[in-house]
């Protein structure tokens, strides 16, 4: 049964692929947000920051490595699932013989693509600015899997979020909402010491900088393992919670 379930997830996965082939712009979000986001800071605020755009362009460039992650799948993976369940697609594969949960994965593993794409454009562009890897290969795949990682399994909250709600558009915006405290609620922009005491506080506990700052450790070199660790327990806690709680969902809804 496992093996079955596998396979029937990984063959929806690739119906996810062939959607994202067809439709180019599902991957808007993916890329658009990400570079603006990049951009932006630097250009803008790397003189006040860094002392220079070059300078903040290596601080901030792996916080929005982890960041495009995290956009690819709480902004869109809810959402694709929402407009599935209510055009009906899932009554479908429900008369087919395969696993009751083998939708739901399929639809998350398939929206890996997002990812990669993301990633590859930031490095793309990166590189255009000015950002080099100051580690080597390996560590500069360690951290893409990192941030890869933890946006998948993060992702499962926003899968729990597209199967409980019924309207598409607030599906989306609690998807917005969600991600600038996590995205920016660290020291993705700015050193958390120089942050205010409360805003210290989150910053802290939140996944979200631990990936950054193991990030930054692959690409620029520094301290890696307790950052790492953490992130990938984070990681872990996420699967375990939101993985049973968004199957149960989907179950009920599509008794």
């Amino acid at each position: 049964m496992p093996f079955a379930l596998l396979r029937h997830s990984l063959l929806l996965a690739g119906r996810g692929l062939r959607k994202t082939r067809r439709n180019p712009g599902i991957l808007f979000d993916a890329l658009f947000l990400p570079v603006v986001f990049l951009l932006m800071f630097v250009y803008l605020f790397g003189g006040a920051v860094a002392g220079s755009p070059q300078a903040y362009l290596q601080y901030i460039f792996p916080g929005t490595l982890v960041m495009s992650t995290l956009m690819a799948g709480l902004l869109s993976t809810g959402v694709s699932l929402n407009v599935d369940i209510k055009k009906g697609v899932f009554d479908r594969f429900r008369s087919l013989p395969i696993g009751r949960s083998a939708p739901l994965l399929g639809s998350v593993a398939g929206d890996l693509i997002r990812y990669g794409v993301a990633l590859v454009t930031l490095f793309l562009l990166g590189y255009l600015m000015g950002f080099r890897v100051q580690t080597d290969l390996v560590s500069a795949l360690a951290a893409c899997g990192l941030a890869v990682t933890l946006g998948f399994c993060m992702s499962w909250i926003n899968v729990l979020v597209g199967v409980l709600i019924k309207e598409t558009s607030v599906v989306q915006s609690v998807g917005f909402l969600g991600i600038f405290p996590l995205a920016f609620g660290t020291n993705m922009v700015a050193p958390t010491e120089t942050l205010p005491g409360w805003l210290q506080a989150w910053v802290n506990v939140n996944p979200v900088t631990h990936a950054i700052e193991a990030t930054r450790g692959l690409l620029l070199g520094g301290p890696v393992a307790a950052a790492a660790s953490t992130t990938l327990i984070w990681s872990a806690g996420f699967l375990v919670v939101f993985v049973p709680l968004a199957v149960v969902a989907f179950r009920r809804r599509n008794p």
